[in-house]
């Protein structure tokens, strides 16, 4: 906690309640229906993430799962060449 004050303070904004700053990510997936019943998605923006459900409302649990474990999965590319990583939020 201590160090989200002080990234607050060092951004101007130590006004604000001490909570967490959280960063929220919108995707889009496409949904397709099966041939074999139920329905299929991929997320375009995340390379190999893909899921099923019988349901639409399975589908969408399965979407956010997909997506959270392709990101905690998700690892910088190799930086042993001096390069870096720069985050942007947009």
């Amino acid at each position: 906690m201590l160090q989200v004050v002080r990234r607050k303070q060092e951004l101007g904004i130590a006004q604000l309640p001490q909570k967490e700053i959280f960063k929220i990510m919108t995707l889009k997936a496409i949904i397709h229906e099966a041939e074999e019943g139920g329905f299929w998605a991929e997320v375009p923006a995340l390379l190999g993430c893909f899921t099923q459900g019988e349901s639409l409302k399975e589908l969408e649990a399965n979407i956010h799962e997909a997506i959270e474990g392709w990101l905690l999965a998700a690892e910088p590319e190799d930086l042993s060449s001096g390069g870096r990583i720069l985050e942007v939020a947009v």
